[in-house]
Order: structure tokens, then sequence, then C-alpha cells
């Protein structure tokens, strides 16, 4: 290999951990948004609600940076095969995150209406915690997958989503029933159904990045795996 050609792989190893780094921030930001969220939810907590909304704008400004490291790395680089995979894998899984950021902003958003003055409290679901919790973990298994390169816990983490699906089944019933005996408390239970629905978008999400880890690591999609509904916005 001459001097040239090793500087041309020592720079593209440079970008490559460049992206790395920014996913592994990036998902940093998004479960941490996640459980601010929840826990601004549980505490009624306006003021941590609205720190959530304001740092998802952090996630935004990262994912525009990588997308300009991509562009610049597939101009100057020209990637082939495995490195090119790697390259397209860390932008599809950068805007997968930001989506994710999107869903726990979301939520923080509805923490002062299921909490507003002269509303009837009604008690959060028991398990809507949990359920959180375990959105969080997904998002920060997968991003440890992704740093690892490791297809296996790609394929474990997606077996954890009928996990979470059974979650929102379970919550959705609970405050269905609860919303056809309490009338008065119909516009604050449509709103915790919107949060355990972002939870279980959350949870979609983060198989959907490691189907993306599965790849990049082995050139092989995931067997097909059973899904949802199509997503909604």
């Amino acid at each position: 290999m001459t001097g040239s050609q090793e500087h041309t792989v020592k720079a593209f190893d440079q970008d490559i951990g460049q992206l790395r780094a920014l996913i592994s921030q990036m998902g940093g930001l998004a479960e941490q948004a996640i459980e601010d969220a929840m826990l601004a939810l549980q505490r009624g907590d306006a003021e941590l609600a609205n720190e959530v909304r304001l740092k998802d704008k952090q996630i935004d400004a990262i994912e525009a940076e990588l997308e300009k490291l991509v562009v610049r790395v597939i101009a100057l680089r020209a990637p082939m095969a495995d490195d090119l995979r790697e390259v397209i894998a860390a932008l599809k899984i950068a805007a997968v995150i930001e989506r994710i950021g999107d869903y726990a902003k979301n939520i923080a958003k509805r923490v002062p209406l299921i909490h507003a003055e002269g509303e009837e409290r009604i008690e959060v679901v028991s398990i809507l915690p949990a359920m959180g919790q375990l959105a969080a973990d997904m998002v920060h298994d997968v991003l440890d997958a992704y740093s690892a390169r490791d297809p296996q816990a790609a394929v474990r983490i997606c077996a954890r989503d009928n996990a979470l699906d059974d979650f929102y089944d379970s919550i959705f019933r609970t405050l269905v029933t609860y919303m056809v005996e309490n009338s008065k408390t119909i516009s604050q239970v449509a709103h915790l159904l919107f949060v355990a629905k972002n939870l279980e978008r959350i949870g979609d999400h983060a198989t959907n990045v490691a189907e993306m880890v599965y790849f990049a690591a082995t050139g092989d999609y995931m067997a097909e795996r059973e899904t949802g509904e199509a997503e909604t916005n």
C-alpha cells in the first residue's frame, strides 16, 4: 500500500469514527429525552417537559451535521461495498433517531395538557412508566448493538418489540374502559393514549435501527418479522 493509499484509508477511518460518534451522541440525547418526558409526565413537571422540547433542536442539529459528513465522505472517499453500506446505514439510522426524538418531544407536549388545572385528575396508568422504560432501554441497547456491530443483539432487540406492543394493547384497553366509565376524563385519557402510541412507535423505530445494524454488519437483511400498522405522523 502506497503512502497516498494509507493516508486515504486513515482519513476514511477517521470519518467513520466521526459518523459513529455523532450517532452515539444523537442516540444518547434521544434516550434521555424519552426518560425525561416520562418523568415529566409522572410528576406533572411542565418545566422539565419544556426542556425536552427545547433540547430536541440539538438532535436536529447533529443530524444535519451528520448528513453533511456523509455527503463529504461519499464525494471524497468514494466508498465501496462494506464501507458504503456502513455510511448509508449511518445516514438512515440518524434519520430514525431524529424521529425518536420527535416522539419524545410530542410526549412532552402533552404533559401540561394532561395535568391542566381544572381537569379532573386521573392516575397515570401504572404500567405506562414501565412501557416508557422499555422503549428507552430498546433505544439504548440498539445503539450498543450499532457500536459493537453485533447482529445477534440486533435480532434480540427486534424480538422485544412484541413486549412493547403488549404494553400498548393493555394500556389501550384499560384507558378506554376508564374513559367510558368516567366521561369527564375523556380529554386526559385521549392524551394518555397518544403518549402510549408514541412509545409504541419508538419501539418500532428501535427495531428499524436494529434491522439496519444487522444489514450493515452482515450484508444480509434480517429475517422478516411481523410488523404492526403503517406509521402515521
